[in-house]
Parts: structure tokens; sequence; C-alpha cells
């Protein structure tokens, strides 16, 4: 069946928002010593923000479900995107710590509303084509983090001011996040589930609310992603340096490699799981970041350990998307619940993975640091058993339609 224009539309802009907010968090998040130099903030209070951001990023996905109940998804991305990336030229433009604490506030609370109904649009979207589009969003937010984190060089390879920066990326940011959202919002405003009266009816098999129970696969197998995601970013370079004894320059090699494999691996992925399905996608992509992790560990030299991490990226990058689809699948009638919940436990990651592989490192070593992960990631294949199955215990979204489905009528918000 041919794909309406409304939907080609959408998902091309969609795909231009996650590249946006790709690049927004890697240009802050990258630039986190500088940030730190600026306002003075010292190593010891220096992880009180940092901690911030990921529990107020909870906050803010959860409460993106009661604000969806009334307004589209798609009408929230339009509207927290470009401020979002104002919060940038915030955090780069104050002078005092009091303003680094405002602008990482605002940047915490709006990133867990953005990443909520981000992925709610994108699985709105997902329903209207009948397979997996997910991974390809995913796959453009990884390309503007490529992006972002290449600006970030160039600010600080020429000197350039953290204001000055911000402010130029915003420049070019911003009007291309507030020029797509009118295409947006044309189809993925539209309710990825059944309207919010429904909803209530099904809600739970004893009235208690929208249950946790089908989800917590789910959730558990987020966590383990991210703090497998989180070891990769925030440790390799020191791992190749301090233990493999690689030269400075050579340690910054497996972020790239890892950014490039993790890129490739999205942008295929969408394929692979309209072949195998995701349930499947998962457990080989759980395969191949826990062989990942064992070439890193046990690595001889640099070079080897730079293929680990490449191994590594491959292997996540398909994990994390299918999450928030089969989270969707999982309670179909309280699809943006179900999605904001699995969000959620993606900054439960990002809070215990890097204190985590840090605490391993220097109490034991980074070897063996190394291997928790390693050992996490298998657990997934056996949760991986339980995904995709509805409350009632059965598979969820079975025998879906691969034809791409007509489109609602347009949204208005």
């Amino acid at each position: 069946m041919e794909v309406p224009a409304r939907l080609r539309q959408a998902r091309s802009a969609l795909l231009l928002v996650f590249l946006v907010h790709g690049a927004v968090f890697a240009l802050l998040v990258t630039r986190i010593p500088a940030i730190q130099d600026r306002y003075g903030v010292s190593d010891a209070v220096l992880p009180l923000f940092l901690a911030a951001v990921p529990l107020l990023a909870g906050v803010g996905s959860l409460t993106a479900v009661r604000v969806v109940r009334r307004v589209p998804a798609a009408t929230v991305v339009r509207t927290v995107q470009p401020v979002l990336c104002l919060t940038l030229i915030g955090a780069g433009a104050g002078d005092a710590l009091w303003h680094l604490a405002l602008a990482m506030a605002v940047f915490g609370l709006l990133t867990g509303a953005m990443e909520a109904t981000l992925n709610m649009s994108g699985v709105a979207i997902e329903n209207r084509f009948g397979h997996s589009v997910m991974l390809r969003f995913h796959g453009s937010a990884s390309l503007g983090g490529i992006i972002g984190a290449g600006l970030a060089w160039a600010g600080a390879h020429w000197d350039i001011s953290l204001g000055v920066l911000y402010a130029v990326s915003v420049a070019v940011l911003l009007p291309v996040a507030v020029g797509v959202g009118p295409r947006l919002g044309r189809v993925a405003g539209q309710p990825s589930g059944p309207p919010p009266a429904r909803q209530a009816k099904g809600r739970g098999a004893k009235g208690g609310g929208v249950p946790w129970k089908p989800l917590l696969p789910l959730c558990l197998i987020m966590s383990i992603a991210v703090i497998a995601d989180s070891t990769a970013t925030n440790w390799s370079a020191k791992f190749l340096e301090d233990t493999l004894h690689s030269s400075e320059a050579m340690a910054t090699v497996p972020y790239a490699l890892y950014m490039v494999a993790t890129l490739a691996g999205r942008g295929f992925g969408d394929l692979w799981v309209r072949r195998w399905g995701a349930a499947a996608v998962i457990r080989t992509g759980a395969l191949l970041a826990a062989a990942g992790f064992a070439v890193v560990a046990l690595a001889p030299g640099p070079w080897v350990g730079v293929l680990g991490f490449g191994v590594l990226g491959a292997g996540l990058s398909v994990m994390i998307p299918q999450l928030f689809s089969l989270g969707a699948r999982t309670l179909p009638g309280a699809q943006d619940t179900a999605i904001a919940r699995v969000n959620l436990f993606n900054y439960v990651g990002f809070l215990l993975g890097p204190p985590l592989i840090g605490a391993v490192g220097a109490g034991i070593s980074y070897r063996v640091a190394m291997a928790v992960p390693l050992v996490l990631v298998l657990t997934v294949l056996v949760a991986a058993r339980r995904v995709g199955t509805g409350p009632d215990g059965r598979a969820a979204g079975a025998g879906a339609d691969d034809d791409v489905r007509p489109a609602a009528p347009a949204a208005t918000g």
C-alpha cells in the first residue's frame, strides 16, 4: 500500500526532531568540564548536579503522562523542544552558580518530558506504518549526537566560549525545531491508543490503575541497557588510556567507533525487527553486547579494546528503541503511560551505571568493572522471554498487519 503523504511528512519531521534532540543533549554533556570551570563547580559538588538531571528527567517523564491526556504528544514536543534548545544558552551565558542550577533543573525536567513524548509520537507513527520504524528515529538521535559532539569539539579546539558556542548552535538548531513542528502534528499528534475514557475502563483487572507487572521485564532491560551504554560513553577513554595504556588521542577512538556502530545498527535495525521480531532482535543485541564487553575486558591491547567497544555499540543499538514499541504493545489500552514508565528506567540506568562502574574500577580493576555490565546484559536473555506480553500473559500485538495503515484525520493541535 502506498504511504500517505502526511504520514511520510510526519516521519521526516520526527526524524529531524530526534536529530535536534540528540545534538542538544550532546552539546551539553560533552562540555561538562568547561561548564564546571565556568561556574567554579568543585569535583565534590559536580556529581550532585549530574545526578539531579536524570532525577528531574524522571519527574518530567511521568508528568508528561498527565499532560498528554489533555494535549497531543506531538504538541508537547513542538512546545518543549524550542525551550530545551534555549536552556543551552542559559547554561552557557550565566555567571553565578544558581544560574547553572536553574538551567540544569529546567534541562532535566524538559528532557524527561521531551524524551517521553518523542517516543509516544514515534510509536504513534509506527502504529500507522504497521511495521517497525522506531530504530530509524533513534538512529537520527545518534546522528544528532555525533553532530553535537562535533560542534562541541570545534568549540573546545578553537577555544570558543560556551556562550558563543551555544548561541551559534541554537541559532542553527532552533529554526529546525520550530519549522518541522507543524508537519509532525498532522499525524503524530493523534492519540496512540484509545481515548482517555476508554483507557480508564481498561486499566487493570481490579480497577487499580495501569498495571506495572507486565512492564517490569522491559523496565529491567532498559536499566541494564543504559548501564551498559553509560559504561561505554563514560569509561571507554579511561579504560583504554589507564588499563590498555593507549595514547590520549587513541583513547578518543572507542567512543567514536561506538557511536558509528550505534548509528549503523539503528539504520538497519528496523529491517531486522520486521524479519525476526523485536524480542529476537533484543536477545541478539544482548548477546552481541556481552561479546563486546568480553572482548574489552580481555583485550591485550588498545586496538582489540576499540574493536570490543564497536561490537558493544552494534549490540546495544537495537535494544533501547524497541523497548518503547514493546511497552506500547504490552499495554495497548494505556500506551502513553507504558512508554513514560519504560522511559523512567532510562534515567534509573544513568543514575546507577557510572558510579557502579567507577566504584568497581577504583576498588578492584577496570577489567573486572567491564565484567559487571557483561553479566547484567546476559540477564536480558532471561527477561526477554516475557517481553511483548500483555496483562493476561499472552503476546501483545501478535498478527499485526505489515501493510501501511491508513492515517487518521489530521490533528489540529
